[in-house]
């Protein structure tokens, strides 16, 4: 595949003020992808903008505006609103493009730009790698003319829009009335739409992570962070936890306990729900190579099939959209129900959790365990230039790693589309071996990283 330049696994992303997340590279986005996405001259043409809660997305989206405008789009801004969300108004607004300006799950001091088409689905590399073309060009070429510059206002009821389809998406005859729910909405995107969401359903609300300032989305707070969720449900007795992150696309949940529940075991809850109701289609379930070997087992029991990608919840709904498959995500907590969600919902994909809940009317303790995780060891190395993984001493390491774990276990190894790390992960029937395994790749890695 063509190197990018700009765009990484999850749109543009970096620390902001800083290449490429500068004022100047928002503005070619909008430059760029607004030339690309004028099909026509006979009838105005439509992007829609959303954002999570840090201080840079004040710089951000005037530059996005300015260069969507210049080029003869009219632009509607929807303030703080979840990435999902605005997938969803893409579409529903029948827009020509839609924006997100978040880094997710990264710390304030970054931002980045995702964007999706008017199906509401994330571009194609292919699509990204057109705008790349565009991004290089001089500001100066396919402006519109001083009548056919385009047109901004705000939405005022977008996050309104949005609960109202939360809410659409839990099963009518049901209620939450009766059980206590932490939200942790990591001071972000979710801050407003998801308590609300959760209280106009009927649960005894205990918001947190719901003050942003600017400076402190994912701080100590969210899914990143689930020790904070934890605390809280044991401190208020609450049933169930979940924790969002700065733009809401994914969740961790914890039980009455306080342990936590990551992606693979919250699919396992809703593949199963799913499965005995005759909802889930495709024959499975699509996760990425870092999904446990114990959720593919568990599928396996129930007759079902888990297929892999690579890691990034864009590729993951390709291969939904490819098989059949109305449910798939990540490990990390990124759960897309393609039944009406275009990309990870972290709120859709707890209310699913909390339907089986209240149905089945047994403890989320209960619940949790759906399969006993094959040991799994994660660690990250973090490096400041050059390609370690291409190092020759990394090669040997990883090929007789790969050797060890042959039959009973799996490895994989990459670099992090979002931040400069390696992730370095195995899992086998053997934790000890697996520990070893990690804990010498680590050392090859470093060295070659130094």
């Amino acid at each position: 595949m063509t190197k990018r330049a700009y765009f990484g696994t999850d749109g543009i992303r970096g620390p902001a003020n800083k290449h490429p997340m500068t004022a100047e590279v928002a503005l070619r986005v909008g430059l760029a992808a607004g030339k690309l996405f004028r099909s026509s001259s006979d009838r105005r043409h439509l992007v829609v903008i959303g954002k999570d809660t840090r201080l840079s997305g004040y710089m951000i989206e005037p530059a996005l505006v300015a260069g969507f405008a210049s080029v003869g789009m009219d632009v509607r801004l929807f303030g703080p609103l979840p990435t999902p969300a605005v997938a969803m108004m893409t579409r529903s607004m029948r827009a020509d493009l839609g924006v997100m300006i978040s880094a997710s799950h990264n710390s304030f001091g970054d931002n980045g730009i995702k964007l999706f088409g008017p199906d509401g689905y994330k571009l194609s590399d292919q699509r990204e790698l057109e705008i790349e073309a565009h991004m290089d060009e001089g500001l100066q070429e396919g402006l519109a003319a001083p009548r056919e510059l385009g047109r901004v206002r705000r939405i005022d009821d977008a996050q309104a829009r949005y609960v109202e389809i939360l809410k659409a998406t839990y099963p009518r005859h049901m209620s939450l009335n009766g059980l206590r729910v932490v939200i942790d909405c990591a001071n972000g995107a979710a801050y407003k739409v998801a308590p609300t969401a959760l209280y106009e359903l009927g649960a005894e609300v205990i918001e947190i992570g719901v003050t942003p300032d600017g400076t402190n989305i994912n701080d100590e707070c969210g899914s990143t962070h689930p020790k904070a969720m934890a605390a809280a449900v044991k401190e208020f007795r609450a049933d169930i936890g979940i924790a969002l992150d700065g733009d809401a696309d994914r969740l961790v949940i914890c039980d009455e306990k306080g342990v936590a529940v990551d992606g693979d075991q919250i699919m396992a809850i809703i593949a199963k729900a799913w499965a005995e109701s005759g909802r889930l289609t495709g024959g499975g379930v699509v996760a990425t190579v870092m999904s446990n070997l114990g959720l593919e087992r568990f599928l396996g029991k129930l007759d079902l099939k888990l297929e892999r990608t690579q890691v990034g919840d864009r590729y993951v709904m390709e291969k939904m959209r490819q098989g059949g498959f109305n449910l798939g995500g990540e490990q990390s907590g990124h759960v897309i129900l393609s039944d009406v969600s275009t990309t990870g919902d972290g709120m859709i994909a707890a209310l699913q959790v909390l339907a089986v809940m209240v149905k089945s009317g047994k403890p989320m303790s209960t619940l949790a365990r759906q399969f006993e995780p094959a040991p799994q060891k994660l660690e990250n190395v973090r490096f400041s230039s050059g390609k370690p993984l291409e190092n020759v001493e990394v090669k040997k390491a990883i090929a007789d790693a790969e050797e060890k774990l042959k039959g009973t276990g799996r490895l994989v190894i990459r670099a992090s589309g979002t931040e400069p790390l390696i992730r370095i992960m195995a899992e086998g029937d053997d934790e000890v071996l697996v520990g070893k395994l990690v804990k010498e790749l680590v050392g090859v890695v470093k060295k070659a990283a130094a």
